[in-house]
C-alpha cells in the first residue's frame, strides 16, 4: 500500500462540485492500493500515518507527528500510485489492485482511521474528484508499506 503524505494547511476533495471531506492543519495523503495489499498492510499504513514526525517541533525540527499536533487527516483513494512508469512512455497498472479490492481496502483504512483518530474524512473510491490543498513547506513523502 502506499500513501504519498502531504503535510497542508489546509485541503478538500470536491465530487460533483460538492465538497464531501475538508481538513485544516493536517495531514493529506493520496493511497494507492497494490494486488498483494492486506488489511494488516493497512494496519501498518495507518499507524505509520498517524506516528510519521512531519510537523515542526518549537525548535523547528521535524519531531512531531498528526497525533502530536491533533491536526485533520483527509485519505483520498488514488490508484494511479500504483503505476509501474520503468518503462515506456504510458504507465502499467499491473502491479495495481483491481478496484473491488482497492475499494475494499481504501474503505477498510477509513473505517479504522475513524475509530482511532477523531479528525477524519476522505474522498470517494472511483469519483472524479476535485483535490484542492495549500501544501506547508512543501513537506511531501512517499510511504510504502
Amino acid at each position: 500500500m502506499i500513501g504519498l503524505l502531504q503535510r497542508v494547511k489546509h485541503a478538500s476533495v470536491t465530487v460533483n462540485k460538492q465538497q464531501i471531506g475538508k481538513i485544516a492543519q493536517g495531514l493529506m495523503v493520496l493511497i494507492g492500493v497494490e494486488k498483494d495489499d492486506t488489511q494488516a498492510t493497512a494496519d501498518k499504513l495507518l499507524q505509520k500515518l498517524l506516528k510519521y514526525r512531519v510537523f515542526c517541533d518549537a525548535e523547528d525540527k521535524m519531531n512531531l507527528s498528526l497525533t502530536d499536533v491533533k491536526g485533520g487527516l483527509l485519505l483520498v483513494p488514488q490508484f494511479t500510485l500504483a503505476a509501474d512508469t520503468n518503462s515506456g512512455l504510458r504507465p502499467s497498472f499491473s502491479s495495481a489492485a483491481p478496484p473491488s479490492q482497492g475499494q475494499e481496502l481504501f474503505e477498510y483504512l477509513v473505517k479504522q482511521a475513524k475509530q482511532s483518530y477523531p479528525e477524519v474524512e476522505c474522498g470517494k473510491f472511483g469519483a472524479d474528484m476535485q483535490v484542492e490543498l495549500l501544501n506547508d513547506g512543501p513537506v511531501t513523502f512517499n510511504i510504502k508499506v
